[in-house]
């Protein structure tokens, strides 16, 4: 088992790094496919995401790519959101839970595939404050309580609002996902939905594949990783589409 969750944190950790996505995205399809209930997933998930968004968000720092204005305001919404995880996962069912996931992941793939040419967006010069926040804020409450980072729902948002391309929206998205992994662990700890020992296990191996992520996000063409961000929403699609009608079907 420890060896499989080593496994899991240094996948999931690469994906955060090269996605921003926080690694939640694998983490919590892949646990529920091996039978953990998708509420213990989240608890596991939401704890291995405060490793791997802090190395990340690091190495983006020391690579001038990450935009500590913006992604400041898109945190302080995500800390605020994200302190309301632990009543969302205690109030909604598992299955509900799981059939929002898919739809958000549904969404944010239309979002990518209707999109058209990043290369064509234009950047906003003076990004409002309130609406980074407000991103942010939204993004916190249901992310975390799927136990996603918030890449999924933030990086075609913050794409379209802020006018640029989802490579370079990836490190804001990591930093946002330090202040609502933080805020959201505490929140569902207080409900007792996090496993410390597993969590820990997965977050160290985390923290070496959030550097992997990094290096190969700084290296990788946009059009490519607009791509791979595509084929990366189709496979969570399947496993969850899996999971969620296996039981009706």
């Amino acid at each position: 088992m420890t060896i499989g969750l080593l496994i899991f944190g240094l996948s999931a950790g690469v994906l955060a790094g090269f996605f921003g996505i926080g690694g939640g995205t694998f983490i919590v399809p892949m646990m529920t496919l091996f039978g953990l209930d998708i509420k213990l997933a989240v608890g596991i998930s939401v704890m291995q995401m405060m490793f791997s968004s802090i190395s990340a968000s690091y190495v983006n720092y020391k690579n001038n790519n990450l935009n500590i204005k913006e992604g400041l305001w898109v945190g302080i919404g995500g800390f605020i959101g994200a302190a309301f995880s632990g009543l969302v996962v205690n109030i909604l069912s598992s299955k509900i839970l799981e059939g929002i996931f898919l739809l958000l992941t549904l969404v944010a793939l239309y979002r990518f595939l209707v999109k058209g040419n990043e290369s064509q967006l234009q950047p906003r010069l003076t990004p409002h404050r309130l609406i980074l926040m407000l991103i942010g804020g939204i993004t916190g409450i249901f992310a975390i309580s799927l136990g996603i980072g918030g890449g999924l729902i933030l990086v075609p948002l913050l794409s379209l609002y802020l006018g640029i391309s989802s490579k370079r929206v990836i490190p804001i998205s990591l930093f946002f996902i330090i202040f609502s992994s933080t805020s959201g662990f505490v929140s569902l700890a207080y409900f007792g939905y996090v496993n410390y020992l597993q969590g820990a296990i997965v977050g160290i191996a985390s923290i070496i594949g959030a550097m992997i992520g990094s290096y190969l996000l700084n290296i990788i063409d946009v059009k490519k990783h607009r791509y791979a961000l595509v084929l990366l929403y189709a496979i969570v699609i399947a496993i969850m589409a899996y999971e969620f009608f296996k039981d009706i079907i």
